[in-house]
């Protein structure tokens, strides 16, 4: 695991295990999370999703993509900025996250 500022591990590219990847993914919160940033290029706060959920549940949820290795999450002040780790799945698993985005809703 490779540690990040503010001791967030986020495996490395080599870590992200395909299991992991579609777990994460099926959760159909965390799936409305990464379908919102992939049309954010710079990223995006936690808070900016509108999700029905709890501020720690939003937490969970994003903690469990980052642990998958699905998103990376860097502090940027007081606030956390989450991207998608779109070059590193793509290149781990091609057409995945195509075909996860273009899924009927």
């Amino acid at each position: 695991m490779e540690v990040m500022p503010e001791d967030l591990p986020h495996p490395s590219k080599d870590e992200i295990r395909i299991e992991a990847v579609l777990h994460a993914l099926a959760d159909p919160v965390r799936l409305t999370i990464v379908r919102e940033l992939a049309s954010c290029v710079d990223g995006a706060t936690c808070g900016t999703f509108e999700l029905p959920i709890s501020k720690s549940t939003r937490t969970h949820h994003v903690r469990a993509l980052r642990e998958a290795g699905v998103v990376n999450v860097r502090p940027e002040g007081t606030s956390r900025i989450v991207t998608l780790r779109r070059d590193d799945l793509d290149s781990l698993y091609p057409g995945l996250l195509n075909g996860v985005l273009a899924a009927r809703q």
